[in-house]
Formats: C-alpha cells, sequence, structure tokens
C-alpha cells in the first residue's frame, strides 16, 4: 500500500483556502501538500463573511472535487448571542450546533454514497454528529481520522476563568457538553492527529485507547523567507498577528497593551506596536493610541514581518502549537513569547527564541532585542533554521501520509 494514491475527503466547518487564520493555514498546507501524490475531495461549510466562489477557486487547483455548502444562519450578531442563549437549554454545546446544517448533510450524503474513499479526514470535532461512515453500496467504509487543532473542551475550561461572570459561567456549562461531543469524536475516529505533545498527552488521559499522532504547525517554508524585495528591519516594530476575533489572541493582545507595552514604550520611545489582524473587536479597537497600530487583514504578511524588530506571543490562553510563531520564525525573525505560547515548538530558549512569562521580563526581551539588532538578527537566523528542519509542511504531510497508511493497513 506504500505507493497507492488514496482517496480523502477532506471535511470542514471553515473554507480551506485561500488560508487566512491559523485554522485555515493547517488544513491548507496539509491538504496541498497531500494533493501532490494522492486524490482529494473537500466538502466545507463557508460562512457568510467568506466569498464562496474565491474559496472555490483556489481549493479547486488542488482538489478533484470541491463541494462547498453556504452556512444559512451566520455565526456573528444578534443571531449568534441568541444561539448562544438558546444552547444553555439544549443538549449539544454551542459549537456543534452552529454547524448542524440539514444542507451539508445532504452533500455529504451525496459524496459518500458515489465514490469510495479511503479515508475521510475530519477538521476539528465540530462536525462529529454528522454522519461520515458511509460508501457505496458493497464498498469497504472508510477510516475516519480527525485532525484536532486543539483540545476545545480544555480551551472551553482556560475561557472559564477569563473574561465577565457571563463569560466564565457560559463557559464552564458549554465545556461539559463540548467534552462528551469530542471525547465521543475522538474515541469513535480510527485516528486522531494533534498538534503537541501536550494536546496527545491530554486525550490520552482521557481517551487511552484512542490511536494518535502528533502533527505540529509548520510554515510554508518557500513562501515564508527572507526576501530582497521586502524592507528590511527598521529596529523599532513590534509585531503581533493573529485572528483577532479568537478570544485567545484577544486576551493576549489587551494583557501585552496593558502589562508589558508601557514598559516598552518608556524604554524605547520611539518602538510603534503594529497588531495585524481581521475582525478585530471593540475593545481591541479602543486599545490604538499613538504609538499603536491596528493594522487590521493584510493580505501578505511577508513585508510586515521583514519590517519587524521583534514578534511578540503574549498568549495566556489556548492549545496546540502556534502558527504564528513558525511562520515568523521561518521569515527569520526574534520572537518573545509566552510558555504557553511557545508550547510544543522544539525551540532552545535563549538561541532560537526567547520566552518569558513575567510581564517585567517580557518587556526586557523585547527591549534587549531593540537595542540589540545584531542579537535579533543572530536569534532570527537561528529560528530561520529551525523552521526549515523541522517545521515544513511537506515534512509534517509526509507524517500524516504515514500514520493514514497505518491505520488502512490495520484495518484491512
Amino acid at each position: 500500500m506504500t505507493s497507492q494514491r488514496l482517496n480523502i475527503l477532506c471535511v470542514s466547518h471553515v473554507p480551506v483556502s485561500p488560508p487566512r487564520f491559523g485554522a485555515q493555514a493547517r488544513i491548507h498546507g496539509l491538504m496541498t501538500e497531500l494533493a501532490r501524490r494522492h486524490d482529494l475531495t473537500a466538502v466545507v461549510l463557508v460562512e457568510q463573511e467568506f466569498d464562496i466562489e474565491e474559496c472555490r477557486s483556489a481549493m479547486q487547483a488542488y482538489c478533484r472535487e470541491v463541494v462547498l455548502v453556504r452556512d444559512p444562519y451566520g455565526r456573528e450578531g444578534l443571531l449568534k448571542r441568541l444561539r448562544q442563549l438558546g444552547s444553555l437549554v439544549a443538549s449539544r454545546s454551542f459549537e456543534r450546533l452552529l454547524v448542524t446544517v440539514p444542507e451539508l448533510q445532504h452533500a455529504l450524503d451525496r459524496v459518500l454514497r458515489s465514490q469510495r474513499f479511503d479515508i475521510v479526514n475530519l477538521e476539528f470535532t465540530f462536525l462529529g454528529g454528522h454522519n461520515l461512515r458511509q460508501a457505496p453500496r458493497g464498498d469497504r467504509l472508510p477510516a475516519l481520522v480527525v485532525d484536532s487543532h486543539n483540545i476545545d473542551y480544555d480551551l472551553a475550561m482556560q475561557y472559564a476563568s477569563a473574561g465577565s461572570f457571563f463569560r466564565r459561567s457560559y463557559a464552564r456549562i458549554n465545556a461539559r457538553k463540548l467534552e462528551r461531543e469530542e471525547l465521543g469524536t475522538y474515541r469513535a475516529a480510527d485516528g486522531v492527529y494533534l498538534c503537541s505533545v501536550a494536546d496527545q498527552q491530554r486525550l490520552l488521559g482521557e481517551a487511552p485507547g484512542a490511536r494518535t499522532l502528533v502533527i505540529p504547525n509548520a510554515a510554508d517554508v518557500e513562501f515564508y523567507q527572507p526576501r530582497a524585495m521586502d524592507p528590511a528591519s527598521d529596529g523599532r516594530t513590534v509585531v503581533f498577528f493573529g485572528l483577532l476575533s479568537y478570544f485567545p489572541n484577544v486576551d493576549g493582545v489587551s494583557y501585552f497593551v496593558k502589562e508589558i507595552w508601557p514598559r516598552v514604550a518608556e524604554a524605547h520611545p520611539k518602538a510603534r506596536l503594529k497588531i495585524i489582524g481581521g475582525q478585530a473587536p471593540s475593545s481591541l479597537k479602543a486599545l490604538v493610541r499613538p504609538g499603536i497600530e491596528l493594522a487590521g487583514f493584510v493580505s501578505d504578511l511577508r513585508p510586515h514581518l521583514a519590517e519587524a524588530a521583534v514578534v511578540v506571543v503574549p498568549l495566556r490562553l489556548g492549545g496546540g502549537t502556534r502558527l504564528k510563531i513558525v511562520e515568523a520564525m521561518a521569515m527569520g525573525k526574534a520572537v518573545v513569547s509566552t510558555s504557553l505560547g511557545a508550547e510544543g515548538i522544539e525551540a532552545v530558549p535563549g538561541r532560537d527564541i526567547l520566552i518569558e512569562d513575567q510581564p517585567a521580563a517580557f518587556a526586557d526581551s523585547i527591549n534587549l532585542l531593540l537595542g540589540d539588532p545584531a542579537l535579533a538578527a543572530r536569534i532570527g537566523g537561528a529560528a530561520r533554521q529551525v523552521a526549515v528542519d523541522r517545521y515544513a509542511w511537506s515534512t509534517a504531510a509526509r507524517a500524516l501520509e504515514g500514520f493514514y497508511r497505518d491505520i488502512l493497513e490495520r484495518s484491512s
């Protein structure tokens, strides 16, 4: 089976391409590499915010068939809040209710019953309530493999320790539902691949019989690399980038601006903070002032990262491994992160990355790099080498392919 082309169905509740945030980048990176050697079909739920034809065109570049189902409900605004309130009395989690779309199941039925798949690759567990174990009459059922971007119930419990009283209370109630659903999907799957050893250990502690593999987040190291056309580091810009509707990013940026940035600005009055990412809430927009720029979504991060003197990852919540770190490392940038932000990244502190958890120490590390461009360049160069050696999507996809084949051989 080692040379056989596999027929793979990718099922996701977010569009795979073009990649605009971390979850998309992970799926896109792995699937485009797999498509070099295997046949891919995708069935994807598409939120209102995405241009469905842009997504279709991007995915058709590497998929044999692309089936996109428009989410008729939407996931923002008043309707989202009403559905959140309704989920308090529902048996299912808010996340699972949000993606329960009959049209999606109809699309899955049609695709799964019309052709045989070796693997159904499910992104996250939110769609785990759908019927994914189907095949044409007389054919073998496909193996179900889950990509666990996070242990989401664990993330929900982290949310329960932050924010308003309502947010904490809601998160505790929802986390119990998520835990039941998520573990049920993991236990029913033929295999689960995760972003970090820490997440793997969390899962195996609850589902010791699960077949697992760690596939860390990676980067397109040919795309993200220093280029002659990009601006040189200006020696004063500190960059944070990430989806700004994602609560761990919102919490991390707020913490950074309030607790860390004043110490940097005092030591380096000409320093500026650039926050890059789409869908910023009003709480982050209120933090903008002289020296702090909210740049919004950018179509190409590379010029902005090239200009940066330092990239920061001040996260206090979350799981998995951070794409923002490996992409910044691939660009040859010095990164300052919290321990949790750098969880799962095999980089040597002090050589490849700087890691600090206390506000004063975090600020001191930034100030050190701003004051010593040669040190920042040395750390950035070492970081680039780590990214190339350990965090290329081509390497990750080869490991995932081996995991698929092992699952199929054991079940044959």
